[in-house]
């Protein structure tokens, strides 16, 4: 499997054609329904209509202008369509939450975490793609990073970068053999005011690393063997445990619910610590040359060395099944997730296109996070489970695990029965 995904990422490097946009519109209506993207307008049409779509986009997108920019390059090239954009802050990471409170008040348009697919599917809030906008993500990007956004053969989003983590560090505080492994990371000296590391939970999506790296599985190693429940409460999970309880308790560890990264890293106060692509320029602007990143490092819970694996999914675009101008809203998340936006998304926000044609710019092509993401892909990842059965058991339950060791509600004399009760939210009957 780790081969496998190696050489698709690996193709982000290769040549690959890009298949153009058809002429045809169609329109989606319920989940299910297909619906193709506009192409570009070269003619001006008889008659003009008046269009309002809302976007709901992460700020990374918003801040500097980027979203603005795609609104403004997409409204030009459709002189058919008069678009009142409406343009509003939300993560993909909440996504899910906030468009099942009402899916009429939604975006138009989305970005989310293919992790949330299952879901918004099953809430019938997400319109299928087909046509041009389905052929689209078939043939210009890798077969691994199409599976994130299919269920049953059919394509629901128009995956736009790789989601995973990778670890950034201050290389005026640690060195390239600093970082191989935690131990070396937190064995460093540095002055009292400096955290050698951040532990971030993230609500469970980094924590998962510690657990899937020492080999313990969720729903067994083809993440849906329900009967097989989870194995975190075995000898290992309880060695991990210990180990982030002395992690996360150590003076030289900052906790990254209580601290702020930007400050830190401007301060130069933080020496390692996990983040996505899509903060690196936020890092870059704090540390100039100062600011490495590398897969992220080895640990040893229990005598034995392990790699740190992060969930690997992607970050997709998708259509609001009861968008008022589903025409148009299918045709604007192609236009942002074509070839094109990719590469100025990159240019402009450090996110590496999942488009294959996009990988031969010569950014990317020079771009040191782009190589990290694909040696973590090969080495230190695992696929993220999308099964709605881990969805409404992982997400809820395993936030806690971090921020219980850090308030000593979970601590060495619990451990096991903490867990043994973690591995019972899991269970499907």
């Amino acid at each position: 499997m780790k081969k496998k995904l190696f050489a698709l990422l690996l193709a982000t490097t290769l040549v690959a054609s890009l298949a153009g946009c058809g002429k045809k519109t169609e329109t989606p209506t319920n989940p299910g329904t297909e619906a193709t993207n506009t192409p570009t307008a070269t003619e001006a049409p008889a008659e003009v209509e008046d269009v309002t779509l809302k976007v709901w986009a992460p700020e990374n997108q918003i801040k500097d202008g980027t979203m603005d920019s795609m609104t403004k390059s997409f409204q030009a090239l459709h002189p058919e369509w008069n678009i009142t954009f409406t343009v509003e802050t939300q993560g993909e990471d909440t996504l899910k939450d906030e468009i099942l409170k009402d899916v009429s008040a939604a975006g138009d348009v989305f970005f989310f975490a293919n992790d949330q697919l299952n879901e918004l599917i099953n809430a019938g809030a997400i319109a299928r793609l087909g046509g041009s906008t389905e052929e689209m993500v078939k043939t210009t990007m890798s077969q691994e990073v199409v599976n994130t956004v299919t269920k049953d053969d059919a394509i629901y989003g128009i995956p736009f970068t790789h989601n995973t983590f990778f670890m950034y560090y201050d290389k005026s505080l640690l060195t390239a053999d600093d970082i191989k492994s935690v131990e070396s990371i937190m064995a460093k000296e540095t002055a009292d005011n400096v955290y050698n590391f951040c532990f971030d939970s993230a609500g469970g999506w980094k924590l998962g690393a510690w657990y899937y790296g020492a080999g313990l599985t969720i729903y067994g190693e083809s993440q849906t063997d329900f009967a097989a429940g989870a194995n975190w409460n075995n000898e290992t999970g309880v060695a991990v445990t210990n180990y982030l309880i002395d992690l996360i308790n150590n003076p030289k560890t900052a906790f990254a619910d209580d601290v702020s990264l930007s400050e830190l890293t401007a301060d130069h106060r933080i020496g390692a610590w996990f983040d996505g692509s899509w903060n690196f320029n936020l890092y870059k602007d704090a540390l100039g040359d100062d600011l490495g990143v590398a897969v992220i490092p080895t640990f040893n819970p229990d005598g034995k060395d392990y790699q740190l694996k992060g969930f690997y999914g992607s970050k997709a675009i998708g259509v609001n099944s009861q968008s008022a101008f589903p025409a148009v809203a299918v045709a604007f998340a192609a236009y942002l997730g074509s070839e094109e936006m990719q590469v100025q998304r990159f240019e402009e926000t450090g996110q590496v296109p999942t488009n294959l044609k996009a990988g031969e710019s010569e950014a990317v092509q020079a771009d040191e996070v782009a190589k990290v993401i694909v040696e973590e892909a090969n080495t230190a990842s695992v696929m993220q489970p999308t099964s709605a059965e881990f969805s409404s058991r992982y997400w809820a339950n395993a936030g806690a695990i971090a921020t219980e060791i850090k308030s000593g509600d979970l601590n060495k004399d619990n451990v096991k029965e903490k867990l043994d009760t973690f591995v019972g939210t899991l269970a499907v009957e």
